[in-house]
């Protein structure tokens, strides 16, 4: 059933992130009309302000975060199918956002209320791949990526 952006934001706070467990980005909304699909890319800081692990064991800084959307934004817009290159081009980017503390601010956000992440939005074109939205086999976003890993001490 599609949430509604609000609805995805009260479902996460009911049941917020933690740093102790491996976190995975879900679709939290979907259009079937339109083809549409939403969710977080990827969470840096939880509403509650902890740090965020993603399913790789991997954190991100809200500032790297942000510059790799722009990245994306502006190299690539597409996405595909489990990282492979031979199933690329299944759908367009219609919708990105970081959400930094400031940009929640100037939003008017209260501080709380939406993790520091990564908010995107992907009209599906390849026939095959919504259907493994509709049916459940992709029920999450996964970006892709180049980085330097380095070791963080807890």
């Amino acid at each position: 059933m599609a949430k509604t952006f609000e609805e995805a934001l009260i479902a996460r706070l009911d049941d917020p992130l933690s740093t102790e467990e491996v976190q995975q980005f879900n679709i939290e909304k979907t259009d079937g009309d339109k083809r549409l699909v939403f969710g977080w890319a990827n969470i840096a800081i939880t509403a509650d302000g902890e740090q965020v692990v993603d399913h790789q064991n991997d954190i991100i800084d809200p500032e790297d975060l942000e510059e790799a959307a722009y990245e994306y934004v502006l190299e690539f817009r597409d996405t595909g199918e489990e990282h492979i290159p031979s199933m690329r081009k299944k759908g367009s980017l219609v919708e990105s956002v970081v959400f930094t503390k400031e940009k929640m601010k100037a939003m008017g956000i209260p501080e709380g209320i939406v993790p520091e992440g990564w908010w995107v939005g992907f009209k599906i074109h390849d026939d095959t791949a919504w259907e493994k939205v509709k049916d459940g086999t992709y029920k999450m976003f996964s970006i892709e990526g180049k980085a330097n890993r380095e070791p963080v001490e807890k």
